[in-house]
């Protein structure tokens, strides 16, 4: 139909405009493509980056709250009062009972001085960007690993006890056991070659404000773990290699108030 109204000369004059009008199409600059930002990070709701007395602590990635890695409020199976803080060394797990029959469960890591708490103590002492300072029977036992350290740690992002630790006492005497957090992100879930009771900073910072001086801290005991959270969470988390921290990475850390990298650790 269309070669009956054009014509031969007609369908001639059109493909040799189409031919030109593609040819001054190809010649147009072509505005480049604006180049996107990278997203923003996804963070799991309370594990977001958190500006803290001045610090700034970054987010946890998912990667290391993956499964029962991260803080759940559920239903409380254990055996504790309301207002309690029982820790499960062997499932990995820290629990503030609630008083309606719930708890806050949290993920911990369980470093060799943990493994050795044992019964009941009571927190006596709180404190926010806490700093260390190595154990009289550490330097004797270990001098290689903290003889470095003797002096201390000062609070800070570079701190072993993180933003906020937690002393347990037992009657009316330091255990020398705490609850803090920590920078080492792959141990939680673990056991760790050092350390007491470890959290996520952003757990520690959500505990430590919730709980009142005096409130107790009970250990379970392997049967009870078993009894409570079955065997195979009983025996949640892998035993970790030693960790020896570097003193001049330490103290570079301390100099520029920023946290140690343990992503090697």
């Amino acid at each position: 139909m269309i070669a009956t109204i054009l014509g031969g000369r007609g369908l001639v004059r059109l493909a040799m405009s189409l031919a030109v009008a593609g040819s001054l199409a190809a010649c147009v600059q072509q505005e480049p493509l604006e180049e996107l930002p990278p997203p923003e990070p996804v963070f799991l709701e309370g594990y977001g980056p958190i500006e803290d007395d001045s610090y700034q602590l970054p987010g946890i990635p998912t990667e290391y709250l993956e499964g029962a890695n991260h803080k759940v409020l559920i239903q409380y199976p254990g055996d504790q009062e309301p207002g309690t803080i029982e820790i499960d060394p062997f499932a990995k797990f820290l629990y503030y009972v609630l008083d309606d029959g719930t708890a806050l469960r949290y993920p911990i890591a369980v470093g060799r001085e943990g493994k050795g708490l044992r019964g009941t103590t009571v927190i006596r002492r709180k404190a926010e960007w806490p700093g260390w300072t190595p154990t009289a029977n550490m330097l004797r036992t270990e001098p290689e690993v903290y003889g470095p350290f003797a002096g201390g740690i000062p609070g800070g992002l570079a701190s072993p006890l993180g933003a906020r630790a937690l002393y347990l006492y037992r009657g009316g005497k330091d255990t020398y056991f705490r609850i803090h957090g920590t920078n080492d992100l792959g141990s939680i879930g673990n056991s760790g070659s050092t350390g007491c009771i470890r959290l996520f900073n952003q757990d520690i910072i959500d505990l430590f404000d919730r709980i009142e001086m005096g409130t107790k801290v009970v250990i379970r005991t392997y049967e009870d773990s078993v009894r409570i959270e079955g065997e195979e969470l009983a025996n949640r988390g892998v035993e970790l290699p030693p960790y020896v921290a570097d003193p001049d990475a330490i103290f570079e850390a301390v100099a520029s108030d920023t946290g140690p990298d343990l992503s090697e650790g």
